[in-house]
């Protein structure tokens, strides 16, 4: 019984064991699974979240990428922008280069000529000479004739001929130089602007324009230098920023856009916002602004002066006359001088003071727009007159004022001497009473100072000398070498602005009286 109870107790206690473990177990493999279960959603739960950052990675990539490429873009577009425009200046300066090489080759070859030319006439004198000392020894062996009475005799014929040769030589080179005309016109310009004064050019195609502070540049210049570049295309000049302390100056030929651009940065300055937009709207307002002044300044000057019924464009243009000048003087003063002049002309012998006044008033009028159109300014003065229907005295006053076409009146007669008063007075061309004098004494002395000139007169202010020679010493021929011969000396020996028009008159006169 005992033994029973003991095996009884031991099976309970067996079976309680078995049954704990295998709870035990059961529960331990739920933990388990339970664990894997939230392991396994955690890492599901990872991975969506990892691929939602590299989702929104990409995409933060992607619009940081467009952002970039499109900054990219327009670096590009200017970039090959400025590339176009350093490959076209450099074209530019090739294409100069080219033209200077070339210049320098044609100037080389005539240069060639001329000392093939010049050793040909001295192997031609050495001759000449020879024969000169043959015929010589030959005349004093045969003749009567005295060594001396011989040497003058062949001296004087040799001379003669030498001077014919000369002559025609001077007339050959003169011709094939009037064939290249273009070539000769383009180098007489160079000479007439090497010999212009540095100041006077300076004065009359810059202008500058003070600043309050050298840090105002800056902002003309703007951003990558687009306020300047946008300020010289609307105004047509060019701005010039250098190291000169607080102020900038406007270089350009056209005198009106000069003035334009002057008064138009002056108020940029004073209000002090400059970027594009409000740079071309100054340039705009200046410029009505400026067409209102050009139109109120002639018609102040056409009523001083007391000519009316002017064509609204020959008003303004009489206007455009202000900003123009001439060897420094103003062409505006000069018109009203010549019409003042011209009318007090005309009351004298007689004629309409209106009239001449109109045509002294007009006279010049071309120099407001000779440097757009080709031509001197007489002619382009006579063809706008024509154009707004002036009368026939008017236009050729204008037209004939420096002796370009033959004058038919007597009021072009008074124009030609009005204008060279004017011109002429000292003190109207930057010139002293003294120099000038001197310096039309210098020309008419260089004149007279060779052989077989009669007399010689300096007019037109010194721009032209006429030289009258003696027909029975200087033959047809021979004038062709005077001009050349009083052109080098005149050359070589003075100093003037523009140029000097020779002119040589060979005329015979024969003269009797009836008894």
């Amino acid at each position: 019984m005992l033994i029973t109870v003991s095996a009884a107790v031991a099976g309970g206690l067996l079976f309680g064991w078995l049954i704990g473990k295998t709870v035990e177990k059961n529960k331990t493999k739920r933990v388990k699974e339970n664990a894997e279960k939230i392991l396994k959603e955690a890492q599901m739960k990872a991975e969506e979240i990892q691929r939602k950052a590299d989702l929104d990675g990409k995409e933060l990539l992607y619009k940081l990428r467009v952002e970039f490429d499109k900054k990219n873009a327009s670096k590009r577009n200017e970039l090959t922008q400025l590339e176009e425009r350093i490959t076209q200046r450099e074209e530019n300066l090739e294409r100069r280069l080219d033209f200077i090489e070339k210049k320098e080759t044609d100037i080389s070859d005539k240069q060639q000529s001329v000392d093939q030319k010049q050793q040909q006439l001295i192997t031609k004198e050495e001759d000449l000479n020879r024969l000169i000392a043959e015929e010589k020894r030959k005349l004093e062996t045969i003749s009567s004739l005295s060594p001396q009475q011989a040497r003058e005799l062949l001296l004087g014929r040799y001379e003669e001929e030498l001077r014919d040769d000369k002559a025609k030589m001077v007339k050959q080179m003169i011709d094939q130089v009037e064939d290249e005309s273009e070539q000769k016109a383009k180098e007489i310009v160079s000479q007439a602007i090497q010999r212009c004064a540095v100041e006077h050019t300076t004065e009359t195609t810059v202008s500058v324009v003070p600043l309050p502070n050298d840090e105002i540049k800056g902002r003309i210049i703007g951003r990558e230098g687009r306020n300047i570049r946008t300020f010289e295309m609307a105004t047509g000049v060019d701005l010039v920023i250098d190291d000169t302390p607080e102020a900038v100056s406007i270089s350009g030929f056209d005198p009106v856009r000069r003035e334009i651009a002057r008064i138009s940065l002056e108020k940029l300055v004073q209000d002090g916002r400059i970027h594009p937009a409000r740079i071309e709207e100054i340039v705009a307002k200046t410029k009505q602004e400026f067409d209102k002044k050009l139109i109120e300044e002639g018609k102040g000057l056409a009523f001083d002066i007391g000519v009316h019924n002017l064509h609204p464009e020959l008003i303004k243009l009489l206007g455009k006359l202000k900003y123009r000048t001439s060897f420094g003087q103003n062409a505006l003063q000069h018109s009203k001088e010549v019409a003042i002049i011209m009318g007090i002309l005309a009351s004298e012998i007689g004629l309409d003071s209106r009239l001449a006044s109109r045509a002294g008033l007009l006279h010049d009028i071309g120099k407001a727009i000779d440097h757009q159109v080709e031509g001197t300014h007489a002619q382009i003065g006579a063809d706008l007159l024509k154009k707004y229907e002036e009368s026939e005295i008017v236009i050729n006053s204008a037209e004939s004022h420096h002796e370009e076409v033959e004058s038919n009146s007597l009021y072009a007669t008074l124009a030609q001497v009005a204008d060279a008063i004017s011109a002429s007075r000292p003190g109207a061309r930057r010139e002293t009473l003294e120099t000038y004098v001197k310096r039309l004494k210098k020309l008419e002395s260089i004149a007279n100072s060779f052989d077989g000139v009669e007399k010689s007169f300096a007019i037109q202010a010194g721009r032209e000398i006429r030289v009258i020679v003696k027909p029975n010493k200087i033959k047809n021929q021979g004038i062709y070498l005077l001009s050349h011969e009083v052109k080098k000396k005149l050359e070589n020996e003075m100093d003037y602005p523009g140029n000097i028009k020779i002119v040589v008159i060979r005329e015979t006169r024969a003269i009797d009286y009836a008894k």
